[in-house]
């Protein structure tokens, strides 16, 4: 995983900031609420379980956005700026980038807006949009959207010995990089496919896929830098992340 993510193990990184306010500023709170309605509005809604009609929402919001989206821009930053930046400013980056690449708002239109000379973008009937918004984004609240797609296709059990596979990262991953290259036993199977809605390349995620819990003793990731008798690490991950001891070696050897 690139530099600023998942940081477990990894030392000298400054002051830890142990504020417990979920939003510090009032601004942070319309930033959370941009992206649950961006999530409420997503078109990857229209093949979720429950079974949303999102024409009749009024949105001309019309491409994907989940958690993925979200994650990737905020990857996608500058590191110096990702440790620089506060929580939500980093949500505000990729939100603000992602807006820009479908073509909802232009960069000179979010200057204007920042510089105070914009103007509102009018609708045709602002009441009657505003009203089947506001259904659809409480519909999704309440019933949400499972990711889970059909049965489960495992390739591995409980109680198998596995290997955290290096694959390369792209636009995005899932695998915490202090995980990669070390070993695991399985310690459950989850009971169904599950997609991540959007394709992370040759990470190897976006078709559902089979998702594990992987149990990890303390010693095997942090060595002799492990506290004594310290407790096992569990991390849920997707099968694209498992491999064989036999798979390893043969990887590290090509």
């Amino acid at each position: 995983m690139k530099l600023q993510h998942t940081l477990g193990g990894l030392e000298g990184l400054g002051a830890v900031n142990f504020e417990k306010r979920v939003f510090v500023e009032e601004w942070e709170k319309r930033i959370f609420g941009i992206h649950t309605a961006f999530m409420g509005l997503s078109d990857s809604l229209r093949e979720s379980t429950p079974g949303y009609d999102l024409d009749i929402a009024g949105t001309s919001f019309r491409t994907t956005w989940t958690w993925a989206d979200l994650r990737k821009g905020a990857e996608a930053m500058n590191p110096f700026d990702y440790f620089r930046f506060r929580y939500y400013e980093k949500w505000l980056g990729g939100i603000m980038a992602y807006c820009v690449e479908h073509g909802y708002v232009t960069e000179d239109e979010l200057t204007a807006a920042l510089d105070g000379s914009g103007s509102r973008i009018a609708t045709t009937d602002p009441q009657a949009a505003a009203d089947g918004l506001d259904e659809q984004v409480l519909r999704y609240l309440r019933e949400g959207d499972s990711p889970r797609r059909g049965p489960a296709t495992p390739k591995f059990a409980v109680g198998d010995h596995v290997v955290i596979a290096n694959p390369p990262t792209g636009d995005h991953t899932r695998l915490p990089g202090y995980l990669r290259g070390h070993k695991g036993i399985v310690e459950s199977v989850a009971e169904g496919n599950y997609t991540y809605f959007c394709s992370t390349g040759a990470d190897g995620l976006g078709e559902p896929l089979p998702v594990y819990i992987v149990r990890f003793e303390g010693d095997e990731l942090w060595g002799s830098t492990a506290e004594a008798h310290s407790s096992p690490l569990y991390a849920e991950l997707y099968e694209p992340y498992l491999t064989t001891t036999t798979d390893a070696e043969k990887a590290a050897r090509a």
